[in-house]
């Protein structure tokens, strides 16, 4: 199990959701004829996939054994076995996620937000499932209107997905912008400010590790990120919409919230009936 300031980094890494640096946009593609993706996986009878080490419970390897778990390689190993094709694993970070998709050195990468910047350089899927956003705090907060004060000063890790939606939610409160996800929290904890947003598995591990910060609160109307797949942008749509018809099928037969919150518990500790019934899965 990752400890708490690599989760937080991790996740936050996860979540961020607006700043793609240029050189993303500025690779070139691959030289030559390219190989559908999806021709290239019938041919190879492989699935190659980009994995990050010291993410659980989204990734997770084991030092011991070189073994990878995580409901992203839990969901990586379903999607390869729908397709009667074998699960290579290619270790990379969330930073060069997307240039291996775009070099085609791996074929998906599981846990991505669709973000404008990034959809120029590579392609998606439809939302596996939606990460929402919430509240660490002493005060339970019942709705966003509640922090829109200027007297309530919220922190938030700096360009993350946290940082976009609050300031588009609460743009009269107070909020204090940290450069890590893991300051904010220490914020939080040594009385700074009055609340933290993170997405919910930040919220709920973060708590379990400390629960003097407070509550979690889920404030309404919900607000939440999609957490996507992200494949090489090409013309041919084969791929993608067969990982599509591959999502539909895992939550029509409702694998999707079991495999999430089955790692959670795994690797953080937090129990299914942890998580509020709001959040949505």
């Amino acid at each position: 199990m990752t400890d708490r300031r690599s989760f937080i980094a991790n996740v936050a890494g996860l979540a961020a959701a607006s700043y793609l640096p240029n050189v993303f946009a500025q690779a070139a593609a691959p030289s030559g004829s390219t190989e559908a993706t999806f021709a290239r996986i019938q041919r190879t009878k492989t699935l190659r996939i980009g994995a990050v080490r010291g993410a659980a419970p989204y990734y997770n390897k084991d030092l011991a054994s070189g073994e990878w778990g995580g409901f992203m390689i839990d969901f990586a190993k379903s999607l390869a076995a729908s397709m009667n094709v074998k699960l290579e694993i290619t270790e990379t970070t969330w930073g060069n996620s997307v240039l291996d998709l775009q070099t085609r050195k791996i074929d998906v990468f599981f846990g991505m937000n669709p973000t404008p910047a990034r959809r120029e350089v590579i392609g998606f899927s439809e939302p596996l499932f939606l990460n929402a956003f919430t509240v660490v705090s002493k005060k339970e907060y019942k709705t966003w209107a509640d922090l829109n004060k200027p007297e309530v000063k919220i922190a938030v890790d700096i360009g993350s997905s946290h940082d976009q939606m609050i300031s588009r939610v609460c743009p009269n409160a107070t909020i204090v912008r940290l450069e890590k996800a893991d300051d904010a929290t220490l914020a939080l904890q040594t009385g700074r400010v009055d609340a933290q947003v993170l997405v919910w598995l930040l919220s709920l591990n973060i708590l379990k590790k400390n629960p003097s910060l407070g509550k979690m609160s889920v404030p309404m109307p919900l607000e939440a990120t999609s957490t996507n797949i992200g494949v090489p942008k090409e013309d041919d749509k084969t791929w993608t919409d067969t990982i599509n018809k591959w999502i539909v099928t895992e939550r029509t037969a409702g694998k999707i919230k079991p495999t999430v919150l089955g790692n959670l518990q795994k690797f953080s500790g937090v129990k299914p009936e942890d998580v509020p019934p709001q959040i949505p899965l």
